[in-house]
C-alpha cells in the first residue's frame, strides 16, 4: 500500500484530472441524460439552423470527429474517477488482476492505473 502522504498527493492529482476531463468532455460534447456516465461528441453548435449543405457537411464533420475525442476523454474520466472510488474503499494500489501491490512508479506515471505492469494491456 502508498503511504498516506504520497495518496493525498495522488488523490489531488485524480481531482484535478477529473476536473480538467470534465471541462474538456463539455466543450466537445454533452451527458446523456438518461445515462449520466454515457458522453456524446456535440458539433459545438448544436443548432443547425441553415439549410446550407457546406454548413452542415462541416458541423457533421465536427461532430464526428468530437464523438472520436469524446470517447477517449469519456474512459479517461471513467478510470479516474474509479481510481478515486478506490482510494475511499482501501483498495487503491492493488492490482485488479493478481492482487499484488502496483509499484509506486506506475501510480506516480498513471495515478488511475488498477494493474501492475505484469497486468497491463
Amino acid at each position: 500500500m502508498v503511504d498516506t502522504r504520497t495518496l493525498m498527493k495522488l488523490e489531488e492529482r485524480l481531482k484535478q484530472e477529473e476536473a480538467t476531463l470534465e471541462l474538456e468532455l463539455t466543450d466537445i460534447g454533452k451527458v446523456d441524460p438518461r445515462n449520466p456516465n454515457d458522453w456524446h461528441g456535440t458539433n459545438g453548435d448544436l443548432e443547425t439552423g441553415t439549410a446550407d449543405a457546406t454548413i452542415l457537411a462541416d458541423r457533421f464533420e465536427a461532430k464526428t470527429t468530437n464523438e472520436g475525442i469524446v470517447s477517449e476523454l469519456e474512459e479517461r474520466f471513467s478510470n479516474v474517477k474509479e481510481a478515486l472510488r478506490r482510494i475511499k474503499k482501501g483498495t487503491y494500489g492493488v492490482c485488479t488482476e493478481g492482487g499484488e501491490k502496483i509499484p509506486l512508479a506506475r501510480l506516480e506515471a498513471n495515478p488511475a492505473a488498477v494493474t501492475c505492469i505484469e497486468h497491463a494491456d
